[in-house]
This record gives C-alpha cells, structure tokens and sequence, in this order.
C-alpha cells in the first residue's frame, strides 16, 4: 500500500514522516520529488533552496519516473506500506490524473501565517508558490472531482492532541492505528533527505509531537502580510473538510 502526504513546508511533515516511520511493515520516503522540482522550477528560485547541488546528486529529477517507481514497490511490497511525505509545491510537471490512480493520499495544512514566519529564517521573502497552500487547495479540488476521498488534518490540532487527531487520520485512511506513531528515536533518521541539515534541527531534537502552546503573534513584515493575505482564503477553505477538531 502507499500512502502520500502531501504538506507545504514548516508543517510538522517531517514529525509525521517519523510517525508513521515507527509503524509496523512501514518504510518511508522523504520528499521524493524534491530534485525534479529544482530541475522544472526556475533557476532563481532553485538557487534558493540550500543544498541544491547534494539533493540533486541524491535523487532522480525525472518526477514522472519516481512515482511510477514508487508505485511498483508499494505493488511489491505486498502486505507492506509504504509512505510518502510530499511537498504540493514540487508538483510541477506532473500528471495530476495519474497522480490518484493509485494508493492513499492526504493533506496536512497550516495557518500561513505560522508557515511564512518559519519559511521566511531560512528563504527569505517567500512567495505563495513557495509554501504550497494554493497547489494543496488545487489537489484537492482535482481529488474530490476523480471522487476520491482525502482526508484534511492541521498540524496545530496534531500538537494539541496526536493521539485523537492520528487515530481519526488512520481511521480516515483505513488503516489501524499504532500507539508507537506517537514517538521515535532521538536525532537524524537514516531515511531522512540530505537537506535534513538545514530544516530538521527541531525535530532531530524531539521523540515525539511538541506540545502546542500558544505563541504571541508578531507583526508580518509588509512583504509577508501580502503573501498571507493571498494564502489564508486557501486555508480556511481546506479547514473546513476536517473531520475532527
């Protein structure tokens, strides 16, 4: 079986990675279309991305090749799961159709705003392409026109409650759910992307789902509030097919 997350970036995906990592007959892949998305993206906002020349040696750039592939080891895996964790915005040249031919899929949002705050420490001014939200929205429109079911979580519901909020997931995507989905291991994963470095130190210093605890928001800068102001009517769309608050 495969099961593909699709999130944005700075969404707690690499927490869920590690999760459904800790269930049984699971392995799991990390953002495996990310070189055929700085290959099909443009040069200038390729070179924002740190550790392009390591992720582009580290995997293959042909996006239509790797899902492909993807879906002949879920086949061969049998009784196995394999699980995904993808990135809407590395969607680029690839056919949606074929896309929902095949195994589970679902999405994992955030406020933009806790998105933008995060994204922009480490690529500055990022755009509404840049965090994924408007392609989330578009797959989802595209899924529930081919009639399939994908469940919506959000990553805040998932810190206040894993447990409630992950046995409604699996429920959702017909699966039992596991109680060791709740922690992993201390530190760097083997399966985790080279680009790890540069985005995982939070939660390479984590075993489990940090408690969410209320933050005072901050002014956005001019350039972010745009931006914010674009990505939250996505957003709010895609909250309210949630299933469990």
């Amino acid at each position: 079986m495969l099961i593909q997350m699709w999130a944005g970036p700075r969404n707690i995906s690499t927490a869920m990675m590690y999760s459904f990592a800790q269930r049984p007959n699971t392995i799991v892949f990390d953002e495996p279309l990310y070189a055929h998305y700085l290959t099909n993206t443009s040069l200038a906002i390729a070179d924002r991305h740190p550790g392009k020349a390591e992720i582009l040696k580290s995997q293959s750039s042909d996006g239509q090749l790797v899902l492909t592939q993807l879906q002949q080891k879920a086949q061969a895996a049998q009784e196995g799961t394999l699980f995904c964790k993808q990135m809407t915005q590395h969607l680029l040249e690839i056919d949606l159709d074929a896309l929902f031919t095949f195994g589970k899929h679902f999405l994992l949002i955030r406020d933009p705003y806790d998105v933008l705050i995060s994204f922009n420490k480490v690529i500055e001014k990022p755009t509404l392409d840049d965090i994924g939200i408007a392609k989330q929205y578009a797959l989802f429109e595209r899924a529930l026109r081919s009639g399939m079911r994908m469940p919506v979580v959000d990553s805040i519901d998932i810190l206040k409650n894993p447990e409630v909020q992950l046995r409604s997931l699996c429920e959702q995507l017909n699966i039992p759910f596991d109680k060791s989905m709740l922690n992993w291991p201390l530190g760097p994963k083997s399966y985790d992307g080279v680009w790890a470095k540069y985005w995982y130190a939070n939660t390479h210093a984590s075993s489990g789902f940090t408690p969410y605890t209320t933050r005072t928001k901050q002014e956005l800068p001019a350039h972010l509030l745009d931006v914010y102001n674009e990505a939250k009517p996505y957003y709010d769309k895609l909250y309210k097919f949630i299933q469990l608050h």
